[in-house]
């Protein structure tokens, strides 16, 4: 799609970093990550090219799509449409990302017919985003569950204005890594104190063949047992298979993803995991990624165990890194209780939108 000053150009995805033809993909990097910095004020969610890349290619589970967006030939943007391939799904996920110089003439509205249109082409009648909304004054919106609330800010309005309903609100906190741990030891102590019938286990991608089927069945639970407020996740099925595709991504570009487990010690069954992961420059800012516990095992502070344990490892693996940033929804009340115990603060509130089309 184009017009007479803006072109939506289909991303197309290098071999490399270093391939001939992967200009598109380092300047579409370089302005996503100046578009976080101009919402944040920091660097924290920046990411470089080459451990990019491989988050953004297609797989037999989900497709993804991107466009770059250009003005008089400069990329200033960026619209993806990511479509899970689990049998009958209606879901489609999407972004678009401008620099604060193209907000208000129309750039972004034009972007959306892209994803609207791929969607239906594509059989999804679900449309869902998340987007920051950092604190301002002014009209506050609050989503059904009556947890949280946000700005009617640029991005509210851009959503409301396209037919969205605000679902949810998702906290991002952050852990100083570098202060005391006195809580998270005391915590550690007695989560194990309370969870006799379970051992520790910790492993670095690729994870072990005796743990992938058990990791496997706790990643599919994600999508059915967190709070998801009515924002609409497919059930996903993961083996062994799906489970190496997902370590590859982290592996491959030498990023570390460490893996907490607890082990029902009489089954020998997997039933909670953390997951930390940090990128090649082991000084940047760290990221908790999923933690679940399986509902037939809570109840024995199996959360707090993985989540501090996770901590104490990962500090002597890290020392470097200053801190870990993570995200729960705000009704999450069990997984945020344990978070503000062991001192994760929140510093930013996103808001999850929601079209079903006609």
């Amino acid at each position: 799609m184009t017009t007479p000053d803006v072109e939506f150009r289909p991303l197309a995805l290098p071999e490399s970093v270093d391939s001939p033809d992967a200009g598109d993909l380092l300047e579409m990097v370089h302005v996503r990550n100046l578009v976080y910095r101009e919402i944040t004020g920091h660097d924290d969610d920046a990411m470089p090219a080459d451990e990019l890349l491989p988050h953004l290619r297609s797989s037999e589970y989900e497709t993804r799509k991107m466009w770059i967006v250009l003005e008089h030939g400069r990329v200033i943007g960026r619209v993806g449409v990511d479509l899970p391939l689990e049998e009958g799904s209606k879901v489609a996920f999407w972004l678009i990302e401008l620099l604060r110089e193209a907000w208000g003439r129309g750039i972004g509205s034009a972007a959306y017919e892209i994803v609207e249109s791929y969607a239906r082409e594509n059989g999804r009648s679900v449309l869902q985003s998340w987007a920051q909304h950092p604190t301002a004054d002014g009209p506050r919106l609050t989503p059904p569950t009556g947890f949280g609330e946000i700005p009617e800010d640029h991005a509210a309005r851009f959503y409301l204005r396209h037919g969205y309903s605000l679902e949810q609100i998702e906290r991002e906190s952050a852990f100083d890594l570098l202060a005391g741990f006195g809580a998270v030891e005391s915590l550690l102590a007695q989560a194990e104190a309370a969870s006799s019938d379970y051992r520790v286990l910790q492993w670095f991608a690729p994870t072990p063949a005796e743990y992938a089927d058990g990791y496997a069945w706790m990643k599919s639970r994600m999508a059915t047992d967190a709070p998801a407020a009515a924002m609409e996740f497919d059930e996903e099925t993961w083996d062994a298979a799906r489970i190496a595709e997902h370590d590859a991504r982290y592996t491959d570009v030498g990023q570390t993803l460490q893996v907490t487990a607890a082990q029902h010690i009489a089954t020998g069954e997997l039933c909670a995991f953390n997951e930390l992961v940090v990128g090649k420059d082991r000084t940047t800012a760290s990221h908790q990624e999923d933690t679940l516990v399986l509902k037939d095992h809570r109840g024995h502070k199996l959360g707090t165990l993985v989540k501090c344990a996770g901590l104490i490892s990962w500090r002597a693996l890290v020392p470097d890194s200053p801190r870990v940033i993570t995200y729960n929804a705000e009704e999450n009340r069990p997984m945020l209780d344990i978070n503000e115990a062991i001192g994760f603060a929140p510093i930013a509130y996103n808001g999850a939108w929601k079209k079903v089309l006609s």
